[in-house]
């Protein structure tokens, strides 16, 4: 019997020949490994800057301080997310307002969107799921429709004069949509490192954002740097210049700062980032073939629009419920393959439960839910790997 991860990080002598460099460098926490991975994620995004962070989530809660969310605001996010995406807004006082998911898609409604905005509505957080970047063109088009409901409340929120759109791109580093990449169409854009991700920096996350008029981007970037370091006026870097000692604080911030051991990580593994993309379209693509014949519905990855990061294979088992769903997994299981869930929608969890959200006022999200089983998807798995998955897959449908 095979054994068969979910989804183990891809790692090489690249990543630890970069590391051990940073070992015997003597400089091991944020510094210029950390500057020089900024750079390049802005590079890699055709973004003008980037900030690292230690997460994604630590990227979205500074962005919404960025963007001066504050207590009796609202920001908007998916119904079907990962807590991340809305405990940032809970984190400020901030109301978290649910949408849920668009007929048959993994996706926020985006019809819906603009019935959601208020004269409080200060961000919407949309998530990009499993790789498949958000319809960015219609969530723009509904906050740019609710601009006259807007009331900034600072100079940045006065600058973008809307409703900021925050992309929750945890799972879509490299994806495309209509022909931009991922971190130059959204306003702001989160990226998660983490150890499950396509690229890895064991814990780790970056923030981009466009351009936007009347605000430097050198700005921008020092008020993350004073955010994501205890409003330190100066970095450990600067500080170590001969008699540059002295600092401020110019403000009680937070500590949510990237090491050069995380990013040292994230520098080799960006090397190989166009390698890793193209094994996980080849997977996803012998998926497709191998599964085209059941009763499934996978997730579409590649369209004439869009291009995915092929983060994660989400298929949903046609008609079945919960019970079906959860009893394949564990025959999956028994067959050593580990499987997966993405997601269980928020208002299911008993913290967003004690919040006020029920399930049962987002239909949608629950539907989606029910019957949805990740398969493992990574770039350590060969094709032998995905018909041994596919063929019990294909044997649990048939004489359940």
């Amino acid at each position: 019997m095979k054994i068969i991860p979910f989804s183990p990080p891809d790692i090489t002598q690249a990543e630890i020949d970069e590391v051990i460099d940073t070992l015997r460098s003597g400089w091991i926490t944020t510094g210029p490994k950390t500057k020089l991975f900024e750079d390049r994620i802005a590079d890699y995004c055709s973004a003008s800057k980037a900030v690292a962070m230690n997460s994604a989530t630590a990227c979205l809660e500074m962005t919404l301080r960025l963007l001066g969310v504050k207590p009796g605001d609202e920001v908007i996010t998916s119904a079907y997310t990962y807590s991340a995406s809305a405990s940032v807004i809970h984190h400020l006082g901030v109301k978290i307002v649910l949408v849920d998911c668009g007929k048959d898609s993994f996706h926020i409604d985006y019809d819906s969107i603009a019935d959601h905005i208020t004269e409080r509505t200060k961000a919407i957080i949309p998530v990009d799921i499993a790789g498949v970047m958000c319809d960015y063109e219609r969530i723009f088009e509904a906050v740019c429709n609710k601009k006259n409901l807007f009331q900034p409340s600072n100079e940045l929120q006065r600058s973008i004069g809307r409703v900021a759109v925050i992309a929750d791109a945890a799972h879509s580093l490299g994806a495309v949509y209509k022909g931009k990449i991922c971190g130059s169409v959204a306003d702001f854009t989160a990226f998660s490192f983490h150890a499950v991700k396509n690229l890895t920096t064991a814990e780790g996350g970056a923030v981009t954002w466009k351009d936007i008029d009347g605000v430097e981007n050198e700005d921008i970037y020092r008020q993350f740097m004073l955010l994501s370091l205890h409003g330190q006026s100066k970095d450990a870097l600067a500080k170590t210049k001969l008699g540059k000692w002295e600092y401020d604080i110019v403000q009680p911030n937070y500590k949510c700062n990237m090491t050069d051991i995380l990013a040292s990580l994230g520098l080799a593994q960006l090397k190989r980032y166009p390698e890793i993309l193209e094994k996980r379209k080849s997977i996803i693509e012998l998926y497709d073939r191998l599964l085209k014949d059941t009763d499934t519905t996978s997730l579409e990855h590649y369209t004439d629009e869009s291009v995915s990061s092929g983060h994660l294979y989400l298929v949903r088992l046609n008609d079945k419920d919960e019970e079906y769903r959860n009893r394949v997994i564990s025959k999956m299981a028994e067959r050593g393959i580990a499987t997966n869930v993405h997601y269980k929608p928020l208002p299911m969890h008993t913290a967003y439960k004690n919040l006020g959200f029920d399930i049962n006022n987002y239909p949608v999200s629950y539907e989606m839910y029910k019957n949805e089983i990740s398969l493992p998807l990574h770039s350590l798995l060969n094709d032998d790997d995905i018909e041994y998955i596919c063929d019990n897959l294909k044997r649990i449908l048939t004489y359940m």
